[in-house]
Order: C-alpha cells, then structure tokens, then sequence
C-alpha cells in the first residue's frame, strides 16, 4: 500500500519539511500533492485520489479547521485521514479538531511522530514501510 498525501500549509518551507520528515519516516509514500491554503487543498482533493491530508490550521483564504469541516461534510472526503501539524497551544481548539477525526502534532516534530500518528491512524502495520 502506498499513501497518496496532500500537504496543506501557507508556508512552502514548512511544507518541504513535512514532506522531508515524512520521506525520512519510512511510510510507503505515493503521490504527493501541495497547497498553499485550505481552498486549494479543497480544488487539489476534487482531482486526485488522496489518502491522507496533512494540513496546518492557520492559513490566508480558507484555515485548516474550515478545511476539515468542509471535508467531513462532503460523502466524497468526508473518510480521508488528517493529521493537523501546528503550534497551535489552546486545548480547547486542539480538542475540537480531534472531535472532528482529525489527529494533532505539535511543531516541531520528528519523523518518529509522524510515522506512529499516520500509522495508527491509518491502521498501518510494522510491514508497511516503504519499498515492501
């Protein structure tokens, strides 16, 4: 199984290091997929087939918590996997983003945190580690 991801941040630095800490993680990756806000992840998820969306919550046009909201009342989104990647420190909004099926990891990170996140929350095993 290969993971198809689209990473959501305003950030083009940022995005190269999630994309750089998650090629050193091991995960079977796919096709990968970038957008500078939440909208063009929206546009992005209607083309392609993607499994998981790792997404920031503060961004220009469209944050990631309307992202989300927008996804899970969609049929055709609605079951993607998201993780949110942020320093986000109120409990209260992490909280809120975890009720909503998303899973939270706080900046910085390291390749470790992502790989057990994607792995729990996609039901991944031991085995599915990139080039099995």
């Amino acid at each position: 199984m290969v993971i198809n991801v689209l990473v959501v941040d305003d950030s083009s630095v940022m995005r190269a290091m999630i994309l750089k800490t998650m090629r050193m993680s091991g995960l079977p990756l796919g096709t990968i997929h970038q957008a500078g806000n939440g909208k063009e992840g929206l546009d992005i998820l209607q083309q392609n087939w993607i499994d998981l969306v790792v997404v920031d919550i503060n961004m220009p046009v469209m944050n990631g918590e309307e992202m989300i909201d927008y996804m899970r009342g969609n049929p055709e989104t609605r079951d993607i996997s998201v993780i949110v990647i942020s320093t986000e420190g109120s409990n209260t909004r992490i909280e809120r983003l975890l009720n909503k099926g998303a899973a939270f990891i706080h900046k910085p990170f390291t390749p470790e945190n992502i790989r057990d996140t994607v792995r729990e929350l996609m039901g991944l095993g031991a085995n599915d580690e990139a080039g099995d």
